[in-house]
C-alpha cells in the first residue's frame, strides 16, 4: 500500500465512543462526509502516492474551520483550492493556522516539496466541540482533565497506527510548546514513539499574538526542518 492508501484507510476507520466523553462535549468527525472523502482522496493521492518515509508534524486536534471542514490538518478550503490545486465548491472563512502553515510551505519551496518530506497530523485526529447555550465552539483535548483522560487510549492507539504509514521515528515536530508538547512528551516517555520531539510555537498562537513576527517564526520552522 502507498502512504496515501494507508492514510485514507486510517481516516475511514476513525471512530470514538461519545459515551466516554464529558457532558456537553461532542466529537467532530468529518471523515464520514462524502465531500470530505472526495477531497481527502484527491489530496493524499496527489501528494502521498508513494512509499517514502516522512517526518511527522503533530498538532492538537482539528478545528471547525480547517481540518474539521476539509479532513486535512491545518488546511482550510481556501488553501486546499489555491495552494494544493484541489477544487472546493464552498469556500468558508480562512483559518489562521492554515494561513501560517501555507506561508511557511511557500517559504519551504511549495506544497509538493513540503509534503514529500512531512506528514501533518494531530495528537487527536478527531476534533471536539463544546456545546453550550445552543452554540458549538472549538475545544481541545487538554481543555479539561476529564476529556484528556477519556481520550488517552484513543490518542495512543491512533498514534501507533499512524507510525505504520511510513514515519521516520528519529524526530517529530510538535506544534505547541505548552500543553500539547507536555502531553506528547509524557506519551512518548511511556511508549518511545520518537527519539526526539522538537516543539514549535503553534500557528494559531503566532497568527493571533505574534503576527508582526510571522517571518521570524517561519525562519524558526525552516531551521528546525532543515535538520532532517
Amino acid at each position: 500500500m502507498t502512504f496515501a492508501e494507508k492514510v485514507l484507510s486510517f481516516n475511514q476507520s476513525l471512530q470514538l465512543d461519545t459515551t466516554l466523553l464529558p457532558k456537553d462535549i461532542g466529537v467532530m468527525n468529518p471523515f464520514h462526509d462524502a465531500t470530505v472523502q472526495h477531497l481527502t482522496e484527491q489530496f493524499y493521492r496527489k501528494f502521498f502516492s508513494d512509499t517514502n518515509e516522512r517526518h511527522m508534524i503533530i498538532g492538537i486536534n482539528p478545528g471547525r474551520f480547517g481540518g474539521g471542514v476539509t479532513g486535512i490538518p491545518f488546511t482550510d478550503p481556501h488553501k486546499l483550492s489555491g495552494k494544493c490545486g484541489i477544487a472546493v465548491d464552498k469556500l468558508s472563512a480562512p483559518e489562521l493556522s492554515s494561513d501560517f502553515m501555507y506561508m511557511m510551505m511557500d517559504a519551504f519551496g511549495g506544497t509538493d516539496k513540503f509534503y514529500q518530506k512531512f506528514f501533518v497530523t494531530a495528537i487527536s485526529p478527531l476534533g471536539f466541540v463544546l456545546k453550550k447555550n445552543g452554540r458549538e465552539t472549538n475545544y481541545n483535548y487538554y481543555d479539561s482533565k476529564e476529556l484528556q483522560a477519556a481520550v488517552s487510549s484513543f490518542i495512543v492507539e491512533t498514534l501507533k497506527k499512524q507510525l505504520d504509514f511510513g514515519i521516520s521515528r528519529d524526530v517529530c515536530f510538535c506544534l505547541g510548546t505548552g500543553k500539547n508538547f507536555d502531553y506528547l512528551s509524557k506519551v512518548n516517555k511511556t511508549h518511545s514513539f520518537f527519539d526526539t520531539i522538537v516543539p514549535l510555537d503553534h500557528p494559531r498562537f503566532i497568527m493571533q499574538y505574534r503576527r508582526k513576527k510571522v517571518d521570524d517564526y517561519i525562519r524558526k520552522y525552516l531551521e528546525a526542518f532543515s535538520k532532517v
